[in-house]
């Protein structure tokens, strides 16, 4: 063997001697036989044959060109950037040997055909040149990086023609699935996998779908792919065919898409409508899920939709009797119903007294008390209550009740139980600006008007005097059957201390007391805990001149007292000058008598030196 491969190589070296001898060509015209080996299309068009001896035959034309058109068929332009075809013609265990045509074959490690493992000698497959010659001489080629290249172009193709193409979803990733298409990683929104809402987003990984690319993104090397974008036509297809048949009162057979706090969202067949939360059921549910569930199947009348039709309406309950024409008609006012309280607002409750239909209490008739309070001081949701019927409309479906009514009216017999003049006990409920609401009993509330809480006190607000919840006595001081009306007082429990304090304190009298406080215009003193007079600026001047002080103590007269308004207003000045006259009217009755006893000059200017003394403060 070894002799046979010997042979051949010395074969090959005299063809190539008789090549040259041919040619003409001596040892000094070796570089253009280099130049032919490399380059055989330029050596033969640049070829001059008529520089060589006669004797040599010449070359048709047309086998030079035929020559040509063989060499360009044969051998390859390899550029770095361009994908070429080539095929497989050995597989090592670690190498794909593939022929693209060129001077030698190239190498491709097959870890970049894991994605294929069916890879067989004969192949063709698409490659690029990596390299051109590594250390050893040897071509290496990378199909991973012409894939990448071929599938940026058909993305690209597929995005711009609106293609439909395969892909194979990977796995999950936050907010989506990651799809291979073409050898690129695209991103597929959960919101672009379907038409309907996916809860198991893992039932789709390992699977192969068709896909429609949506958006590029070539600074980043992100594509985005739909699903839902290739049904979308069909379905709006569809759609426009069911809306052109839609007409109210119309029944369909329709599936739950999706359940929400104020309705359900059925679909029609590619057609979306709304079954809101108080079409779902006659009755008063709280969530829709308590009456359908999701996929369910079920009949809907269509109700209304708009001139676009985009918006449906649809109906549930409407399909069943309405209740209001089931409810027994030997019912009427003034019947005893029982019934469970399903809801409750600030202004009453109401009360299912059959399937559907409900009355409403409105909290004034929860209790004959006139004091306004939450229905929730009476009931809950779900209790069980017995009612009667106050008013019953068949043909607007309205029906009100009472809870009152069962007890007996406290005020029937009122007058015997508050006449005017007695005394009770109640509990204050409520302030208002102008008094005090104190409840007696159940349903008999009374009035305190402000004035009437306390004889002494000045009172701007009840607050001040009592607090809500407080036991006060009271009076009955008016009563008004028809009006339902009480007037009470808390004052009228005593008597009027006023009127001992006009007797005590009248005008004219004289009292010592402290000075309180120093105020603007004046000062106020307190005779008792009932009792504060107001003393003018004018008024608290003392004998030498000087004004009282704040502590300072002293005696006063009373010179205001009005009981009606509690009025109390007393001076200190008027104590001392009255001592003054009647020192002056002495000294002039003195005067008058001592005239008869022949009373001197001297003995006058006496009198007048002890009287100007005295109202000096002069011992």
């Amino acid at each position: 063997m070894a002799e046979e491969t010997k042979n051949s190589q010395v074969e090959d070296s005299n063809q190539d001697l008789e090549v040259q001898e041919v040619a003409g060509l001596d040892n000094e015209s070796q570089p253009e036989a280099e130049n032919q080996q490399d380059n055989p299309e330029k050596f033969l068009k640049d070829f001059n044959w008529h520089n060589y001896e006669e004797g040599i035959d010449p070359i048709d034309d047309s086998k030079l060109e035929e020559f040509e058109k063989l060499v360009a068929a044969n051998f390859v332009d390899t550029l770095d950037d361009e994908v070429v075809t080539g095929r497989v013609i050995n597989l090592t265990d670690r190498d794909a040997i593939i022929d693209i045509n060129a001077k030698s074959e190239g190498v491709i490690s097959l870890n970049e055909f894991r994605y294929n493992p069916d890879l067989k000698e004969g192949d063709e497959v698409e490659v690029l040149i990596d390299v051109r010659e590594d250390a050893t001489g040897q071509l290496i080629l990378s199909h991973r990086k012409a894939r990448v290249i071929k599938a940026w172009e058909r993305v690209n193709k597929a995005h711009d023609d609106s293609l439909v193409v395969n892909g194979f979803i990977k796995c999950r990733t936050k907010g989506g699935m990651i799809v291979d298409v073409f050898g690129i990683e695209a991103f597929l929104p959960g919101s672009q996998i379907d038409v309907k809402p996916i809860r198991d987003y893992d039932a789709y990984v390992g699977k192969n779908m068709e896909f429609k690319v949506v958006k590029i993104n070539h600074e980043f090397k992100n594509v985005v792919v739909s699903h839902k974008a290739l049904i979308e036509a069909d379905i709006e297809e569809q759609k426009k065919e069911i809306i052109g048949q839609l007409e109210k009162g119309q029944v369909l057979e329709g599936t739950v898409k999706n359940i929400t706090s104020y309705g359900v969202f059925v679909d029609l067949g590619g057609v979306d409508g709304l079954v809101h939360i108080t079409d779902l059921s006659w009755s008063r549910i709280n969530h829709p899920n308590e009456i359908v569930e999701l996929d369910e199947k079920l009949n809907v009348v269509i109700l209304d939709f708009d001139e676009s039709k985009t918006r449906i309406q649809l109906g549930l309950k409407q399909l069943s009797q309405h209740p209001w024409d089931a409810l027994d008609g030997k019912l009427k006012v003034g019947d005893k119903v029982k019934g469970k309280v399903v809801v409750i607002a600030d202004y009453g409750a109401f009360i299912e007294v059959a399937e559907g239909v409900e009355g409403l209490i409105h909290v004034s008739e929860m209790s004959w008390s006139t004091h306004l309070r939450s229905a929730q001081d009476f009931v809950n949701v779900g209790d069980e209550v017995e009612a009667q019927i106050l008013t019953l409309d068949r043909e607007d479906r309205k029906m009100s009740l009472g809870i009152k009514q069962l007890t007996p009216d406290p005020w029937t017999d009122i007058t015997s139980k508050y006449p005017v003049g007695s005394k009770h006990k109640g509990i204050v409920r409520n302030f208002t600006n102008f008094g005090v609401f104190v409840e007696l009993e159940e349903g008999i509330d009374g009035l305190i008007y402000i004035s009437d809480l306390s004889w002494t006190k000045k009172i701007k607000h009840p607050s001040e005097f009592t607090n809500v919840g407080d036991t006060l006595e009271v009076v009955v001081l008016e009563l008004d059957v028809e009006g339902r009306k009480l007037s009470l007082g808390h004052k009228q429990i005593e008597d009027n201390p006023w009127d001992k304090y006009e007797k005590d304190f009248g005008v004219g009298t004289t009292h010592t007391a402290e000075i309180t406080e120093i105020v603007d215009k004046g000062a106020t003193i307190d005779f008792n805990e009932d009792i504060t007079a107001f003393v003018p600026q004018r008024h608290l001047e003392k004998e030498d001149g000087n004004k009282l002080k704040k502590g300072e103590e002293a005696e006063f007269q009373i010179i205001e007292f009005n009981k009606e308004f509690k009025r109390v207003v007393a001076s200190h000045m008027t104590v001392h000058k009255e001592e003054e006259q009647k020192i002056v009217k002495q000294a002039a009755k003195k005067a008058a008598a001592s005239s008869s006893d022949k009373t001197t000059i001297g003995d006058v200017n006496a009198d007048l030196q002890a009287l100007k003394d005295k109202m000096e403060g002069k011992k």
